[in-house]
């Protein structure tokens, strides 16, 4: 074989390498994109299920408390619950209101002028 022809096959040998590396290269960057996004989307998955479970007991709880205060019987003891919000070593004091107090002139005020 000639010098010439065994440089031709060398070098066709050395750029298939070459090519094949390349391919293999761009699979194994779009499979690792695509794992990646897998794992991002499993991740906003789980998180909208915990989602969906906090709001289901949230309904559950509000449905349970419009039952109770759509009784008669339920909803007073909240009612007085309400109104008797004193914590304890606190007492109730119940104020009158004050007379509305008339509108004057502020003699201070006009003195500056």
């Amino acid at each position: 074989m000639k010098r010439s022809a065994r440089i031709a096959v060398v070098s066709g040998r050395v750029c298939l390498l070459g090519l094949g590396a390349c391919v293999a290269a761009t699979v194994g960057l779009q499979f690792e994109g695509i794992v990646a996004k897998n794992v991002a989307v499993a991740s906003e998955l789980a998180q909208s299920r915990a989602d969906i479970d906090a709001l289901r007991a949230r309904e559950a709880h509000q449905v349970r408390t419009i039952r109770r205060l759509s009784d008669a019987h339920g909803a007073i003891p909240e009612i007085h619950d309400k109104l008797r919000l004193v914590g304890p070593r606190e007492e109730i004091i119940y104020v009158r209101g004050l007379p509305a107090p008339t509108a004057q002139p502020d003699d201070d005020w006009n003195a500056g002028r």
